[in-house]
């Protein structure tokens, strides 16, 4: 016995409504949810960027600002807080699921809508692809399909909703270098449509003018802006000169290794999920001849491309391909065959499952744990809750003038300090990396902080905010170790013995101090 139509459909919208308040629930539940380093890092930028700190100067980083400019915004609204960033987050990704549903919605029908809305939701939200931190793939992502969807709604030959449309790709690129790659899916689109419906030669050629020109705006009004801010030269540096040093570092044998470790880390409980959009995409290939399905493969190929560049396959970086592996589920809940008259309330069923699994799977971690564990349960040791109170420790040992710096890769500190950092090397990544600009960077990261005299230098011994390689320039280390001796004295120390188990001795207390392997010092200036 099969489900007629209307009540199959009101169940497939009852589904995407409880998804989605599960959902949310979850991220509401995690809004104190410690920072990571790259939300530290834009909400620092964004900081800055509140208080009239144009970018690139006292953060250096290799992404365009767009991500730090969109955090300002919305802590602007929200505070200043681990909570008003997850928060805007979560509006963020309220607004992508509606932009994927109502493109569902326009290509096919409310069934593949429905569906496709879920399983973004759901796999948004993954501790798999570290979905519920506020990555800048989040915020390439929006942008996009809101193109994405203005350029769908200017086949009534519309060149200002065209213009429009690459405005809003562009802004993807400026949340994130690999955005450019969804630029070029678009206009290649654009014009296979155009030449599909018949228009002459000079038409698609001014409607592809229009939207590269404003494709192209945002880039070019963000180098206008730093280039009166007095910061193009080091914005130029880090976001092409050492980014191409960064993104050819990792050899193809490292590279296959990195992706099949990173797919597996992915896929993990959302199997099920990534199952059904192959089937997705197989029946997109069956109808090539179909706008739509051409259109959905477009997509996912340009996601997938997006996560290559530099070949490290970390997490977060397959957010950009979620939209289209949530409408290729979309397109398979939908699947129909004449002589199998159960196959609907079947595909609902096996879309169902796929959904509850994760949350079954990751049931701790959506439900029971608390933000803090939550942290611990994806991120291990790194000092992420460790950050909090020693952003309070600083905040509440300085002066809003005195700077401080952080010796590791840990840029939440500062945002969570409040307090502006002696040196533009918030992270220490690149200094460890094999890169021709190395050793300088050490250099000029040792004179910013001698010149600078921070009141306070957290150095932080844990591995994985520096990454050393065996042959790792150590002129930085060298350094410090004869500075902090003759400058500084120790005024803090935490000590994380495992993942359940950290010991503070803020102010520091040397009679009862045990050292561990994985522990940050705070040194304080003589006087």
């Amino acid at each position: 016995m099969t489900l007629p139509g209307k009540p199959l459909q009101i169940a497939w919208f009852l589904l995407l409504a409880i998804t989605v308040c599960i959902v949310l629930t979850v991220r509401i539940r995690l809004l104190d949810l410690p920072l990571e380093r790259d939300e530290g890092e834009y909400a620092y930028a964004g900081q800055l960027l509140l208080q009239g700190v144009p970018p690139y100067q006292l953060a250096y980083n290799m992404k365009f600002p767009g991500t730090s400019a969109a955090y300002a915004l919305l802590m602007s609204i929200f505070g200043q807080t681990t909570a008003g960033v997850h928060l805007g987050l979560l509006v963020v990704n309220v607004a992508t699921m509606a932009l994927v549903f109502l493109l569902a919605k326009r290509l096919l029908n409310s069934t593949v809508a429905c569906a496709a809305a879920a399983a973004y939701a759901l796999l948004s939200v993954s501790p798999s692809g570290q979905g519920f931190a506020g990555h800048a793939t989040h915020f390439v992502v929006l942008p996009v399909l809101c193109g994405t969807w203005l350029l769908l709604v200017a086949r009534e030959r519309s060149v200002a909703l065209i213009c429009a449309s690459g405005v809003l790709f562009g802004l993807g690129v400026l949340m994130k270098q690999p955005g450019a790659v969804f630029v070029l899916f678009a206009l290649v689109y654009l014009f296979w449509r155009d030449s599909a419906e018949g228009l002459d030669v000079r038409s698609r050629l001014v409607r592809s003018g229009a939207f590269v020109s404003g494709a192209l705006l945002p880039f070019a009004a963000m180098c206008l802006l730093l280039w009166q801010a007095g910061v193009f030269q080091k914005f130029w540096f880090w976001t092409f000169q050492y980014a191409r040093e960064y993104g050819t570092q990792t050899s193809l044998s490292q590279a296959v290794q990195n992706f099949v470790f990173a797919m597996k880390y992915v896929v993990g409980a959302e199997a099920l999920l990534w199952a059904l959009a192959a089937i997705g995409a197989i029946v997109c290939l069956a109808n090539l001849k179909s706008h739509p399905h051409r259109l959905l493969l477009a997509l996912l190929v340009a996601g997938a491309v997006a996560v290559l560049p530099g070949f490290h396959f970390r997490p977060h970086y397959f957010i950009l391909v979620l939209p289209a592996v949530a409408l290729l589920v979309g397109v398979a809940a939908d699947l129909r065959l004449p002589k199998f008259r159960l196959l609907p309330l079947l595909s609902f069923l096996l879309v169902s499952a796929a959904l509850v699994w994760p949350l079954l799977a990751h049931r701790a971690f959506f439900f029971r744990l608390s933000p803090e564990a939550a942290s611990r349960h994806v991120y291990g040791t790194n000092p992420f809750p460790e950050s909090l109170r020693i952003g309070d420790f600083l905040r509440e040992n300085t002066t809003p003038d005195d700077t401080i710096a952080v010796l590791g890769s840990e840029p939440q500190i500062y945002f969570y300090a409040n307090r502006r950092s002696a040196t533009g090397y918030i992270y220490t990544y690149g200094l460890m990396e094999r890169h021709q600009y190395a050793a300088q960077m050490q250099q000029e990261m040792v004179r910013e902080i001698v010149a600078a005299r921070p009141k306070f230098i957290v150095m932080v011994s844990v591995g994985a905010s520096w990454l050393r390689q065996p042959d790792s320039d150590e002129t930085l280390m060298n350094w410090f170790n004869e500075y902090s001796t003759r400058e500084l004295q120790p005024a803090g120390y935490v000590g994380i013995i495992s993942s359940d188990n950290t010991e503070y001795y803020l102010p520091y207390r040397s009679e009862s101090l045990t050292p561990t392997e994985t522990h940050l010092t705070i040194w304080q200036r003589k006087l």
